[in-house]
C-alpha cells in the first residue's frame, strides 16, 4: 500500500523549454511509482520525460516568454481536464515564482504550500537574496549592483579579478540572446561588456566576489519545510562532479552529511518563514572555511532523487504528502548514496558505487527514457561540433517516435 494518497493527481510544472531537465523525469518517476497519476505541462519536443511510463499525460506548455496569465490559463486548462484538485510541483524558477504569486487563483485547483506569494521571487532574485542572506547572518559572497560604467570599473578594482557576473533575475534572460545567467569574468572589457547588455538582460547586473573552487568546496542542500516550518527530507550533499567543468549543474553528487550546511538552511528558511521545497548551493571558502550561500530555487533541484532514504522519501513525495495531509515517515539518511548523470559524466556511471547510486536517465523498471536521450544526445552534440566547425551542412535527424499528446491515452502513447 502506498504511503501516498495516490486519488490525489500531480501536475509537474516546466517552464524552460529544456529538453534534457532530468530533474522533471526525476519528479515523474518519484511519484508514478508511488502510485500517483502523474500530469506534465513541458515541452515534449525531443524530451525524454513524454517517454516515461509513469506519465499519464503530457500537456503543451505555455509560449515562451509568456505572461502570468498565460501560464495560469494553462494551468486552469489542465486542471479542468483532471477535474480534482492536483498537487502542482513548480521544477523551474519561473514555474515557481509565477506560482507564488498567483497562489490564491490557483488555490481551487491545486494544493500549494502556504508562504507569503512574493517569497520565492525573493529568493530566487540574486540582489535580494544578498541581502537575505546580510539579514539572517548567513555567509554570502560580497556582492555589488554597478549603475553606471563608472560603478563597473569601481567595482573590479575592490573585487579584483577573475569575478563572478550574476544576472538578478536569470529567468528573464530572453531565449537566442546568447547571455548565461551566471558567467566567470575574467577582464574588465568582458564585465564592461555585459554592463553594456543590461536592458537586454531585463534585470540587473551583479558583480560578486569570486569563490575559486576546489576538492569539496562545492555542496548542495535539498529540503522540504513543512507546514510547521520544520525541514524535512532532503539532505546535504557534496558536488564532486560539474558540467561544465567547476561551475556548472552537478553532474555527480554524494549524499555527505554536512552539520554546518545543515544548520545555514535550517536557519535561513526559519527565518524567512519558507515553506515547501527548497534547493540551495554553497561554496566553502578555501581561506575561512566558511560556507557561503551562491543561490537559493525555490523548487526541487535537478539531483533532488540522491536524497532518497530508507523509506524512500524525498522532496517530491514529501510535498505530495504534507498536502494531502498525511504524515511522513521518519527515514535514515543514506549517507554516501551517489547520483549520476549519464550524459554529462558517462564514466562516472560506470564506476561502482558502495554507497549506492540512482542514474538520471537509465531505471530498470522506465528504459525508454534513457534510450531516448542519448539518441537525443548523440544529435545534439553533433550538432554543437558542427556549429563549432562552421560547418553549414548539419545532417538530416532521423525521425524518432513522438512524446504523448494531450488527446492520448496511456495505451496509445508513444514514446519520445
Amino acid at each position: 500500500m502506498s504511503l501516498l494518497d495516490i486519488r490525489v493527481p500531480a501536475v509537474v510544472l516546466r517552464i524552460d523549454r529544456n529538453p534534457f531537465h532530468h530533474g522533471t523525469l526525476g519528479a515523474v518517476r518519484s511519484l508514478g511509482r508511488a502510485g500517483v497519476e502523474v500530469h506534465v505541462v513541458a515541452d515534449s519536443a525531443g524530451s525524454p520525460v513524454g517517454a516515461s511510463r509513469y506519465v499519464r499525460q503530457m500537456h503543451p506548455p505555455p509560449p515562451p516568454g509568456a505572461s502570468t496569465e498565460d501560464i495560469l490559463a494553462v494551468l486552469r486548462r489542465v486542471a479542468d481536464g483532471i477535474a480534482r484538485p492536483a498537487v502542482l510541483v513548480p521544477m523551474d524558477d519561473a514555474s515557481a515564482i509565477t506560482v507564488g504569486r498567483a497562489r490564491d487563483e490557483l488555490a481551487s485547483s491545486y494544493l500549494l504550500p502556504e508562504m507569503p506569494g512574493t517569497l520565492a521571487e525573493r529568493v530566487a532574485d540574486k540582489a535580494e537574496l544578498a541581502a537575505v542572506c546580510a539579514s539572517a547572518e548567513v555567509p554570502h559572497p560580497v556582492t555589488l549592483i554597478p549603475d553606471s560604467p563608472a560603478e563597473v570599473d569601481e567595482a573590479l578594482r575592490r573585487l579584483g579579478l577573475p569575478l563572478v557576473a550574476k544576472w538578478s533575475r536569470p529567468w528573464l534572460l530572453p531565449s537566442g540572446s546568447g547571455l548565461r545567467s551566471t558567467v566567470l569574468v575574467r577582464s574588465s572589457q568582458q564585465a564592461r561588456e555585459l554592463f553594456g547588455r543590461t536592458e537586454e538582460a531585463g534585470s540587473r547586473l551583479l558583480l560578486q566576489a569570486y569563490l575559486s573552487p576546489g576538492p569539496d568546496r562545492d555542496w548542495f542542500f535539498h529540503g522540504y519545510a513543512d507546514r510547521s516550518g520544520s525541514v524535512r527530507a532532503g539532505g546535504p550533499g557534496r558536488k564532486q562532479q560539474a558540467w561544465p567543468r567547476g561551475a556548472g549543474l552537478t553532474a555527480v553528487g554524494c549524499w555527505t552529511p554536512n552539520p554546518q550546511v545543515q544548520e545555514l538552511a535550517e536557519r535561513l528558511t526559519s527565518e524567512l518563514g519558507y515553506r515547501g521545497i527548497f534547493d540551495l548551493d554553497f561554496r566553502r571558502c578555501g581561506e575561512t572555511g566558511r560556507y557561503h550561500l551562491l543561490d537559493f530555487n525555490p523548487r526541487a533541484g535537478a539531483q533532488f532523487r540522491l536524497f532518497a532514504d530508507s523509506t524512500g522519501l524525498d522532496v517530491v513525495r514529501a510535498l505530495h504528502l504534507d498536502l494531502t495531509g498525511r504524515s511522513l515517515p521518519a527515514g535514515a539518511p543514506m549517507a554516501g548514496r551517489a547520483f549520476v548523470v549519464e550524459n554529462y559524466a558517462p564514466l562516472a556511471a560506470l564506476r561502482a558505487a558502495p554507497g549506492g547510486r540512482e542514474l538520471a536517465w537509465y531505471a530498470a523498471d522506465d528504459r525508454s527514457p534513457g534510450r531516448v536521450m542519448w539518441a537525443q544526445w548523440c544529435r545534439h552534440v553533433s550538432r554543437r561540433l558542427y556549429e563549432r566547425l562552421g560547418t553549414t551542412t548539419v545532417p538530416t535527424p532521423r525521425r524518432t517516435p513522438r512524446a504523448a499528446s494531450p488527446s492520448l491515452t496511456d495505451n496509445e502513447k508513444a514514446s519520445s
